[in-house]
């Protein structure tokens, strides 16, 4: 089979890449957990039977997100805001975990105004949109380089993503909210007020609807790609600030008594903001490759599992033995993916945002 590459240049693509997409749609199911639960030890190796109900949200809620974007040819930046909205029905509807107070925290929780817990929410805005949907895609993406472009379900398919993802949103509040509050963490039961929910389900509309207006730009930037190395170098700053959010809610000790919590939470905006436009630039620069993609998703992933090792001192040594061991068997792996990404002489239209948009 033949294709024609954005540079005009016609290449041979294995035929291969026409075949079903069952491979990838699985590989990017169990991906997304792994890397923003399992790799970042969120869910850990002594209840890791909690990522049954990950793939099911988080696995499906990635794939259909995926989906959407890649059927109707939207720019990654589309991707990112169905990912906050996927963020946001977690946080503020299957969960809730941003709306009630945090377990792991007794008296004052700073950051919590309103009903909600602004900071833990911001953090997690940030995280679930990232961690859980554009890397793991873009992760995949590259794994089945030559299909990446194509639809991987049917309508079919896409229909039982869907409902699997339903059931594992009630799963995951039933366990939650019914079960591990009230039962693990010895909290009283919490009803978020009805308003708060809605308002959460009309930002998630918002953002879809934005998403599926935008459309890829067809002119490119004039500015020259950086060095892959300076983007995963500031990929790891950019990510390992993201967690001075979770200091600050967390450490009592990491923050001042006097300041108010609206300061680190416009500074989070404002860092994100600034993260998003120099990525949004560089992806559309002259040049963007391969090559700039695998530094972003290693530095990304490097930057969950690293970060993950926070808190660990607490935890029985079969997790942090077991964290050791899957961020090992990761980093092999991603180091193979990155010998063949630079062996490979055939590549298709880019995956992390060529468009501009």
């Amino acid at each position: 089979m033949t294709q024609t590459s954005s540079a005009g240049t016609v290449k041979t693509v294995p035929s291969s890449s026409t075949g079903s997409g069952a491979g990838p749609a699985f590989a990017l199911a169990l991906l997304a957990p792994v890397i923003a639960e399992v790799l970042s030890g969120a869910t850990r190796i002594s209840f890791i039977f909690a990522l049954i109900p990950e793939i099911m949200v988080w696995g499906c809620g990635a794939l259909i997100i995926r989906e959407v974007v890649r059927r109707r040819h939207l720019p990654w930046t589309s991707m990112l805001l169905m990912g906050l909205g996927l963020s946001i029905a977690e946080e503020f509807v299957i969960q809730q975990t941003s709306l009630a107070p945090l377990p792991w925290l007794s008296g004052h929780i700073y950051g919590r105004a309103l009903g909600v817990n602004w900071l833990y929410f911001l953090f997690m805005l940030g995280y679930e949109s990232v961690w859980v949907v554009l890397v793991p895609v873009h992760l995949t993406e590259m794994i089945f380089w030559q299909r990446r472009e194509k639809p991987w379900l049917r309508t079919r398919g896409l229909i039982i993503s869907s409902a699997v993802f339903i059931l594992g949103s009630f799963m995951a509040w039933f366990a939650w909210v019914k079960r591990a509050r009230p039962m693990v963490f010895h909290v009283p039961p919490y009803n978020p007020p009805l308003l708060t929910v809605m308002l959460g389900v009309a930002a998630i509309v918002v953002l879809v609807t934005i998403a599926l207006r935008l459309r890829e730009s067809s002119v490119g930037s004039a500015t020259k790609s950086p060095n892959p190395w300076v983007v995963g170098l500031v990929t790891l700053a950019c990510g390992l600030s993201w967690y001075v959010l979770l200091g600050f809610v967390f450490t009592p000790n990491f923050r001042l008594r006097a300041l108010p919590f609206w300061i680190p939470m416009l500074a989070g905006v404002a860092w994100a903001f600034a993260a998003f436009t120099l990525f949004r630039l560089w992806s559309s620069s002259a040049g963007w490759n391969d090559s700039h993609r695998y530094a972003a998703i290693f530095a990304a992933i490097l930057v969950c599992m690293t970060a993950g090792f926070l808190g660990s001192s607490l935890w029985p040594r079969m997790d942090v033995i077991g964290k050791w061991i899957l961020d090992i068997i990761a980093v092999i792996l991603l180091a193979e993916l990155g010998r063949v990404q630079r062996r490979r002489t055939v590549a298709t239209a880019p995956a992390f945002g060529s468009g501009g948009n």
